[in-house]
Parts: structure tokens; C-alpha cells; sequence
């Protein structure tokens, strides 16, 4: 009697493989690593130093960060907010930046992973959903916060390999390229159209440059209408937080660093020869939107950025409720 051959058929591994206690653990850890990353990028990039070396360092002393020392969250609750090698005080920023980034990997996770079709999707299909979602969200709080201190947005080639991941990973968020597409050119357009236009009736720029940058990558992952809706929303929630501020008695001044940075170049350019003076400072009026600010007030340089990068997280995470709620609202 002939033999029968067998045939093994290996089942695709899908979400339904893994617990989801098991992937809740794994992107709170997970994120809170990178919440700790973050805190360099915060620190280094708006003062052009690597991000990669040196290694850990007490800003204070210099002292290079044991890694037993240097683990998220646990480190500054331990040593009391002092650093261990010179008792510097350590700024809150370190644990709610690494918080931020285990709540917002968690949020990834619950809401653009655990939502799909766990025996038809492939955990590879999910991880990736998860890497991009965690790669968007921790460049917005990046965003947010050098912006909140510097009046910058990330540089360039951040922003350009951020847009790059938004058109690659389109059909993950029903999307596609040419939908991203459109939404970068609709998204930097407005912003160079708001600024030409502010320009022009104040004379001088009111819309900062990586704002239209930061508006063509929300456009690159959301398309045309997540662009505008950055902008709109964005301008929104920060008017809304600004009179709360206004009327708990805060006063709106432009971030000291800012202050600082202008004072310096300032000085510069005085120790120039006098000849070279006013072409240095029309360059660098014509170079930063910030040169002539005033220090506070209404006319107070105000990072925009921030209320951008908000608008994009909530299209990552609520994104189909906000599309859901946009067509009821405007459904007769």
C-alpha cells in the first residue's frame, strides 16, 4: 500500500497568539524605555549636540549616568529628584516625559492595535502598526515640548524621514500615498499662505516656518484633512488654554531660553565691525521669525507647535471618532 505523504501547513501567528495582559505589559515597558530616550532628544537637539554620544550625563556636573541609575521613573523617585554623582536638582520634566511615553505606547497600543481583527491580522502586520503609531506620537511630544521651550520644532530630516514613514505606512490607516501627498502640500502651503499673509499686514513673519513643516507632516500621515484639521484644532485648543491661563491669573511671556538666544546674537552682532552691522541683523531678521519679538503680551512669540502636535496624537488615537463626530455634525 503506496504511502501517504504529509503535508505540514504552518498557521500564520496572529494577535490572537499573544495575551493581551502580555502586550500591555510589554508597551508600558517598552515606552517608558523610550520616554527616557526622549528626554535626550528634548534636551540635545535645540542645543545641536548628539543625541547618541556622549552616553547619559549629569547636566550639572557632567558625570557620565550609571544605567543602574538611569532606569525610567523608579531612578528620580529613589534619589528624590537629586542626581547621585553631585546632588543637582533634577527637573520633574525626566519622569513625566518617561510617563508620558508608557502612557502613550500604551494608548497606541489599546487603540490602533488592539482594535484590529486579532485572528486576521498578523503580528507583524500589528507590530508595525504599533512601531509607526509609537514613532509618530513620540516625535509630537518632542515637538511639544522643545517647542514649549525654544520656540523649535525638530530639525529638518527628522521632519522629512517622519513624513517619509506617513506616506510608507498610508495603507495601514486606509490611507495612501497620494492622499499623503496632498496632504503635504496642502498642509505646508497654508502655512507658508498664513505667514505671507501676516507679512504682509504687520511686516513681519507671524507663522513660524516648522510650523508649516510640522503641518505638511501631520498632512503626510493624515491627509489633506488631518493638515487643516491640525491647524484649525490646534488653534482651537490653544486659544481656549490661553484664555484658561489668562484667567488664573498667568502672565504670557515668550520662553526665557528664547529671550536669552536673541540677547546673545544681539551681542554678536554689536561686536561686528559697523559696516557689517545692518546687513547681519536683515539676515538675521530674514532668518528667524523670533528676531524682533517683543518679551511678553499679546505680541509675545507663542509656540504654535505644541497645539499642532496635540491635534496630530489625537488624529493617531481618535481619529476615526473625530471622523465619525465631524459627519454627524455636519450630516441635516
Amino acid at each position: 500500500m503506496p504511502s501517504i505523504s504529509r503535508v505540514t501547513v504552518r498557521r500564520l501567528v496572529t494577535l490572537i497568539d499573544f495575551p493581551p495582559t502580555f502586550l500591555r505589559v510589554f508597551a508600558g515597558l517598552f515606552g517608558l524605555l523610550w520616554g527616557s530616550f526622549l528626554n535626550v532628544v528634548i534636551y540635545r537637539v535645540p542645543r545641536g549636540m548628539s543625541v547618541s554620544h556622549p552616553p547619559s550625563h549629569c547636566p550639572a556636573c557632567g558625570k557620565p549616568v550609571r544605567p543602574w541609575l538611569n532606569v525610567p521613573v523608579l531612578s528620580y523617585v529613589v534619589l528624590r529628584g537629586r542626581a547621585s554623582c553631585c546632588g543637582a536638582k533634577m527637573s520633574p520634566r525626566y519622569p513625566v516625559v518617561e510617563l508620558i511615553g508608557g502612557v502613550l505606547s500604551l494608548a497606541v497600543l489599546e487603540l490602533t492595535v488592539l482594535t484590529l481583527p486579532h485572528p486576521d491580522t498578523s503580528i507583524w502586520r500589528a507590530l508595525a502598526i504599533y512601531t509607526a503609531g509609537l514613532t509618530f506620537a513620540l516625535a509630537m511630544v518632542a515637538t511639544v515640548f522643545i517647542d514649549l521651550e525654544h520656540l523649535l520644532v525638530l530639525p529638518d530630516k527628522a521632519n522629512a524621514a517622519l513624513a517619509v514613514l506617513g506616506l510608507a505606512t498610508a495603507s495601514m490607516r486606509e490611507s495612501s500615498y497620494v492622499d499623503g501627498a496632498i496632504g503635504i502640500a496642502v498642509g505646508l502651503a497654508t502655512g507658508l499662505a498664513i505667514n505671507g499673509l501676516y507679512k504682509l499686514l504687520r511686516g513681519r513673519p507671524g507663522f513660524a516656518s516648522g510650523d508649516s513643516v510640522l503641518l505638511g507632516v501631520v498632512g503626510a500621515w493624515f491627509g489633506y484633512a488631518g493638515a487643516l484639521f491640525a491647524l484649525l484644532g490646534g488653534a482651537v485648543q490653544g486659544t481656549v488654554l490661553l484664555i484658561l491661563f489668562w484667567a488664573l491669573g498667568g502672565k504670557v511671556k515668550e520662553p526665557a531660553s528664547v529671550a536669552e538666544e536673541r540677547a546673545a546674537i544681539l551681542k554678536e552682532i554689536e561686536e561686528l565691525p559697523e559696516d557689517e552691522r545692518e546687513e547681519a541683523m536683515q539676515q538675521w531678521k530674514a532668518e528667524d521669525e523670533a528676531a524682533e519679538a517683543p518679551g511678553e503680551g499679546m505680541l509675545a512669540a507663542l509656540p504654535f507647535g505644541p497645539f499642532i502636535g496635540l491635534a496630530g496624537l489625537e488624529l493617531l488615537l481618535f481619529g476615526n471618532t473625530l471622523r465619525d463626530a465631524f459627519y454627524l455634525w455636519v450630516q441635516p
